[in-house]
């Protein structure tokens, strides 16, 4: 997937109407200081148009990044910032609720955590929150640099199983630094936004009306 455009269209804050873009969304969710900003700015080639912050909790809109003008990607709030009041967080996760359990055309969610950890519980209720609303999550599984290349499957090993994820589930390895994961994700989202135009373009009647439709021409 090449990336040619990326614009900021839409920003969301907790009582904010949210959008009916129109087009695939793909939602990317992880908690705060997981590196989803950098991320980001990996995947759609940009330096700083996903803001970076040495201060957890950051990103406390949805953000929609409007990308090649085909699809969106989506930034949702970091979770699990202690530092933030409980006001706050519980308004922040009833914002990522209610995008999940509403969006049109929301297509696929990724779920960024950090390959060097097993998940915590913040990360294991978003995991079960994400799959509970109707998606398998991608897993990216981030600061892959962090690591030694000999304890990369270990890890991954420890991400599935304490998540308990369908063997057919997929984890990607990612890291900021030197972009490994990149590519992958990159064929992730256009799967997903290749799904949504192939059911666009489907053709809703039944075999027999198709035929008679035909028939009539």
């Amino acid at each position: 997937m090449k990336i040619k455009s990326v614009s900021l269209d839409i920003v969301c804050g907790p009582t904010s109407v949210l959008p009916d873009t129109g087009k695939p969304e793909v939602a990317f969710a992880g908690k705060s200081n997981v590196g989803k900003s950098s991320m980001i700015n990996a995947v759609i080639n940009r330096k700083a148009l996903a803001r970076t912050s040495s201060q957890p909790g950051k990103t406390q809109t949805i953000n929609f990044y409007h990308v090649n003008n085909d699809f969106y990607l989506v930034d949702l709030p970091g979770y699990g910032y202690a530092a933030a009041s409980q006001k706050a967080r519980e308004a922040w996760g009833k914002m990522i609720e209610r995008y999940l359990h509403t969006s049109p055309n929301l297509r696929s969610v990724f779920l960024l955590l950090d390959i060097r950890h097993a998940p915590s519980r913040n990360d294991r209720m978003m995991y079960d929150w994400i799959v509970d609303n109707g998606y398998q999550p991608i897993i990216i599984a981030t600061k892959l640099d962090k690591i030694k290349r000999s304890q990369v499957q270990k890890q991954v090993k420890i991400l599935r199983e304490t998540l308990d994820m369908p063997k057919d589930a997929k984890i990607i390895p990612f890291s900021a630094l030197t972009k490994q994961g990149k590519d992958e994700i990159h064929d992730a989202i256009a799967a997903a936004v290749r799904d949504q135009e192939a059911d666009e373009e489907a053709p809703d009647a039944s075999p027999e009306k198709n035929a008679a439709d035909q028939k009539e021409l």
